[in-house]
């Protein structure tokens, strides 16, 4: 993946733009760790979970990718507004330099309206079942009912999108 990324132009000023996205539960924190780490210290890691306005957030996210993604295309520090899950309301802004590989991982991380900055799209995907019960693993059983609210609007999202077929991998982890 490294050496695809570095094949590839730059397309965040000097900086290249991974994208990792796919279902919940799917593995693409876990991967973009590994990434991360592979990379060296030049390398910065988003969480797509930081930009949701909580669980009905995704349709409007998009906003938040153009406010980071935009000023690093043009060299300059990138910002977003970071959502506190436990007060249920956006916190601080959160600023990022541009950096050699910016990482960014979650749900939606990769749409058309951005895709002219993705250096690399990689699809993570595993069975409905194994993703279900790894997300209540990490969460809880008191987010069952948030979770299957979460995967029809990732699946709308995901089908207006075309992200699978968009991407330049796809990885299984079931």
């Amino acid at each position: 993946m490294l050496d695809l990324l570095a094949s590839r132009p730059a397309t965040l000023g000097a900086g290249r733009l991974l994208c990792v996205d796919g279902p919940a539960g799917s593995g693409k924190t876990t991967l973009a760790a590994a990434v991360a780490s592979a990379a060296g210290p030049a390398v910065r890691v988003v969480h797509m979970d930081d930009l949701y306005a909580g669980w009905d957030g995704l349709p409007e996210v998009d906003a938040q990718l153009d406010g980071l993604l935009r000023p690093l295309a043009g060299g300059r520090p990138g910002h977003y507004r970071r959502y506190d899950w436990h007060a249920a309301a956006w916190a601080e802004t959160v600023d990022v330099a541009p950096v050699d590989l910016l990482v960014v991982e979650g749900v939606g991380s990769a749409p058309r309206r951005t895709a002219d900055l993705v250096t690399v799209l990689v699809w993570v995907e595993a069975p409905h079942d194994l993703r279900m019960r790894r997300g209540l693993e990490r969460d809880g059983e008191a987010f069952a009912p948030h979770w299957e609210r979460w995967a029809r609007a990732e699946a709308d999202h995901f089908a207006a999108e075309g992200t699978r077929e968009r991407a330049d991998l796809v990885v299984s982890t079931g």
